[in-house]
């Protein structure tokens, strides 16, 4: 018999399934759903309901179940030996809630997601109660966010005192699969409820001065939080007879998609960063010991392996280069021709891609900005290398706050594709980077499986002895920072920098000077 170990990645737009088998070192199964098109009853586009208003995003937690059912579906009819498999990870997105009654039905009928900006002012309010965002900081760890979880519980005791008076149990995503595929296990653990902005990832505990400002009942609707290399339990007797999975199959602690990316790219150890390509964009290290950001603008996050994992989210990433090729109908390879075109820097033209607002800096409402474009400059070209360069340098203007020196920086996500992507991080972050294969945080999930299928079996196993066997590189998109660009890369970081200030009334370096002397260069 087989030791296959799976990994389900419940993401914003999609439900992932992937099956490895360990002693090969081989992925042997992939699926996934995809909800707008698979589940069409929902009626979500990007797995979000439309229709909704400004700044709300929400989906139905029951499509995320039915999601789960239909690559357990698919598994076992492609004829997936479903009970070989020892144990099962879960990867959510993050800081999502979901809202159970005393009955577990869901008390609200959709769930907040990570993306929401509906609940700025619970942030303020939030902060204001607990004394400001030194004391948040001091509390949480972290400064209170619209994406993250505390938020959107308050906004509904402010607006939807029934929903929460119904609500039993308080879940992230991730734990209401888990609370699914267990039958009933409710529990969190440490990496995922890092986001929520209630437990404090350095001291490992809730937060009663934040969980009071919001409602005094509200401990109670917590579930405790468990070590993240345990099991929670075994799959429910439900599954095993609908699908065949063996009744010893184990359900691990599960996490945030985060956490499960830097396991799908090693990043295991220090001096390793990832950086996530997708529709937003993360970067993220490994870290031995926790790091509190002042500003608050880097997150303090437990990851699975009982360590912790700095990160950096930008809301803006892929979209405004997606939007660029379908208004352009370009395909990555013209994109590329395209940005070689322009010379780098520019010409002093530079974009602010907040498109969707922009979780960092912290601006809920922003819009993007152009800055030093003529009235004849709005061009493909120009507008390509804007995109490119303004996303990225969007990026590293947050990310100069993380205490960390790359030795190499790994890249995941759909992005990945484009050389001129790879090549513009090594350019404006200064270190080598190189896109890793494979499937991403549901791989991810799968191996932190196996580590604690091991673990639990007697055979303790060094997480980077089970990450290493299962890590691909894409040679041909590994790229060096080029030299001769160092220095023009270098001064529109600074003027980046002092455009970002400006716009949000911080004081800063002459960014007209700074392109002027950009322009010299």
């Amino acid at each position: 018999m087989s030791k296959l170990f799976a990994g389900l990645d419940v993401s914003t737009q999609s439900c992932k399934l992937v099956v490895i088998e360990l002693e090969r070192a081989e992925v042997t199964y992939v699926t996934s759903v995809n909800y707008d098109q698979d589940l069409p009853q929902y009626k979500t586009k990007d797995g979000v309901i439309q229709g909704l208003p400004e700044g709300v995003s929400e989906a139905d937690p029951r499509m995320w179940l039915e999601a789960v059912d239909g690559v357990f579906e698919r598994a076992k009819k492609e004829g997936v030996p479903l009970a070989d498999i020892r144990c099962i990870s879960v990867s959510g997105q993050q800081h999502g809630l979901v809202a159970l009654d005393e009955k577990d039905q869901l008390a609200r009928p959709t769930s907040k997601l990570w993306n929401d900006y509906s609940t700025a002012e619970e942030c303020q309010i939030l902060t204001e109660r607990v004394g400001g965002l030194q004391a948040m900081l001091e509390e949480v760890g972290n400064s209170q966010r619209p994406g993250y979880t505390a938020a959107k519980i308050f906004h509904m005791v402010r607006h939807e005192p029934e929903n929460y008076r119904k609500s039993k149990t308080l879940f992230l995503v991730h734990n209401y699969i888990n609370w699914y595929l267990t039958g009933g296990v409710k529990v969190m653990e440490p990496g995922d409820v890092s986001g929520m902005a209630l437990w404090n990832p350095k001291t490992r505990t809730w937060s009663k001065k934040v969980i009071e400002a919001i409602a005094p009942d509200l401990l109670g609707k917590l579930p405790p939080v468990r070590p993240s290399d345990e099991p929670i339990g075994k799959i429910s007797p439900d599954l095993c007879r609908r699908f065949g999975f063996s009744p010893e199959c184990l359900i691990d602690a599960g996490s945030g998609d985060n956490m499960y990316g830097a396991i799908a790219t090693g990043n295991v150890e220090p001096g390793i960063v990832t950086i996530s390509l997708g529709t937003s964009g993360t970067a993220y290290t490994f870290m031995l010991e926790p790091y509190v950001d002042p500003t608050g603008e880097i997150a303090l996050f437990c990851d699975s392996t009982g360590h912790y994992l700095p990160l950096l989210c930008v809301s803006n990433m892929a979209n405004g280069y997606n939007e660029l090729l379908r208004t352009y109908g370009l395909s990555h390879e013209e994109f590329g021709k395209l940005v070689e075109k322009t010379p780098p820097g520019n010409g002093g033209r530079l974009l602010v891609p907040w498109y969707m607002g922009e979780r960092t800096p912290d601006l809920p409402w922003a819009t993007p900005v152009y800055f030093g474009f003529g009235l004849d400059d709005f061009t493909p070209e120009h507008l390509s290398r804007a995109v490119l360069e303004g996303h990225v340098l969007n990026m590293y203007d947050g990310f100069q706050k993380m205490p960390v020196k790359a030795k190499e920086i790994r890249l995941t996500g759909g992005l990945t594709r484009s050389h001129a992507w790879c090549q513009m991080i090594a350019d404006i972050f200064e270190a080598e980077t190189v896109p890793v294969e494979g499937e991403g945080a549901a791989l991810g999930a799968a191996l932190h499986a196996a580590w604690v299928w091991l673990k639990a079996s007697g055979q303790p196993t060094p997480i980077k002895d089970v990450v290493q066997p299962f890590l691909r590189f894409d040679e041909s998109r590994r790229k060096k920072p080029r030299t001769e660009f160092l220095p023009v890369y270098r001064k529109q970081k600074a003027l980046f920098h002092a455009v970002s200030c400006r716009i949000r009334g911080i004081e800063s370096e002459d960014p007209f000077r700074l392109r002027k002397e950009l322009l010299s260069l």
